[in-house]
């Protein structure tokens, strides 16, 4: 079906305007004025949306997700946790190495894609892994196969650590593509956790809030200078996944996004929460790096603010709730979150407190800058063809967002396999209205009964 989505405020390229957005065939077909009038004759050959109210927002392109697939079905699939990016706005994934098994030859990449083929709602792409043992073979990879290389310096969820220094050597000097790193010093990591097991031994009081102590500032700090220092020596691109310190953006700078091969992320949850949190959540959010304290959040925002960070990314990593309500050292860490990421950032605009001229510039500052971070730059870093902007020909990846509608975060809402969040209960200011993935709504919060909605996901196309 064509369609014609007018009254609406677009956000795209820095700037709100307002604009007709004409879809056909699966792509913006054209991008009129507001100023221009929609004729009947457009009524009648394209099915009209009227957005009044509302913002016209690109895609969300979440580039660090964990659906889970093939292996960990107990947990996420491909089918769940792509309806629950649909519901929160996100039209593009690109999935972790990190599962049964690992994802770390073409074959096995080729055996995600298929999978996702048959059951993704969105957009996909996936990361492959580096180990000690595949280096040479990465090397040897068509890059436009694959999103990035992902390079585990600290071991997490399927303990795909790189500790070899001769591998990490040919790696940075030879890849071709893009490294997402996550950076944590296994070494203190491992230290600090022998300590506390020691000290809570014939004890049941561990709790989360070992977390950040265990997974410390130090441990991400080191980390992150050593891979800078390496991606500086071999001229490397490389992007630090979930940075979680003030002390790492010191290392960062503020460069256009095109003059850099240092880059970086940060998470929602980081910004969201902080080690106060703990207290009343837990486990549910826990998660590597560990979540800090009040000033490192408040770091990632300033650094957000003023382009030392680069991207968002979800880092949705849903584990089932019985094995989170484990005592803390047996309950793994990964936060369910890509449902929610978008209106998360949003809280920060439309539920700011502030009013009248106020408000106005907060929208006018902020909202470009969340969409620049959560879809323009991960499409232009990781060379995602065609898709992260709302521009005539690119495929039609949109969202509309009306602000102001509060909605309660509920379990029986949530689109997860795992059927938790650690936002239940709280109420949020924004709703996802409508989710575009190429030309097909696959997300109508407006519609009348169950959404089933055709799939038409795509593989996605990687330039570079």
């Amino acid at each position: 079906m064509n369609y014609l989505i007018h009254n609406a405020t677009l956000v795209n390229d820095g700037t709100l305007s307002r604009a007709s957005v004409y879809i056909k065939d699966s792509k913006i077909e054209k991008i009129v004025a507001a100023t221009i009038p929609v004729t009947n004759a457009d009524k009648a050959n394209y099915s009209p949306i009227d957005a009044q109210g509302c913002y016209l927002l690109p895609g969300v392109i979440d580039t660090h997700v964990h659906f889970r697939d093939p292996g960990m079905t107990d947990k996420a699939d491909f089918a769940s946790e792509s309806t629950a990016a649909a519901i929160g706005g996100v039209t593009s994934v690109v999935d972790m190495p990190n599962t049964e098994p690992q994802t770390t030859t073409l074959p096995l990449l080729e055996e995600k894609e298929q999978i996702a083929a048959q059951k993704s709602k969105v957009n996909y792409g996936f990361m492959l892994g580096a180990t000690n043992d595949n280096i040479e073979t990465l090397l040897n990879i068509d890059p436009t196969r694959y999103a990035a290389i992902k390079l585990f310096l600290g071991s997490s969820t399927g303990n795909m650590l790189v500790n070899n220094d001769k591998k990490l050597d040919l790696l940075f000097e030879k890849a071709r593509k893009l490294i997402v790193a996550h950076c944590e010093e296994e070494a203190i990591v491992q230290a600090n956790l022998r300590q506390y097991k020691i000290e809570f031994a014939n004890t049941t009081g561990e709790t989360a809030a070992l977390h950040p102590k265990i997974r410390n500032t130090e441990a991400c700090y080191i980390s992150t200078y050593k891979t800078i220092e390496r991606a500086l020596k071999y001229n490397t691109r490389i992007h630090i996944a979930h940075i979680s310190t003030a002390t790492e953006l010191n290392m960062l700078d503020n460069q256009p996004l095109e003059h850099k091969k240092i880059t970086a992320e940060v998470t929602p949850n980081h910004l969201w929460f902080d080690e106060r949190d703990y207290v009343e959540l837990g486990n549910l959010i826990k998660c590597n790096p560990a979540i800090k304290n009040n000033n490192d959040r408040l770091a990632l925002w300033a650094a957000l603010y003023d382009g030392r960070i680069d991207t968002i990314g979800s880092d949705h990593a849903p584990h089932t709730k019985e094995s989170n309500q484990q005592p803390y050292f047996s309950a793994p860490s990964g936060i369910p979150s890509i449902q929610h990421m978008l209106q998360m950032m949003l809280e920060a605009v439309f539920h700011s407190g502030k009013t009248g001229s106020e408000a106005d510039e907060l929208i006018n500052n902020w909202l470009p800058l969340f969409i620049t971070k959560m879809c323009h730059n991960p499409a232009t870093l990781f060379g995602i063809k065609e898709r992260g902007y709302i521009r005539e020909g690119y495929w039609a990846d949109l969202v509309i967002v009306r602000p102001g509608v509060e909605q309660l975060v509920k379990k029986e809402d949530l689109g997860y396999k795992c059927k938790w969040s650690p936002l239940e209960g709280m109420t949020l200011h924004s709703r996802i209205e409508k989710t575009f993935v190429n030309g097909t709504i696959v997300h109508d919060a407006t519609a009348i009964g169950p959404n089933n909605t055709p799939k038409a996901s795509q593989p996605l196309e990687f330039t570079k």
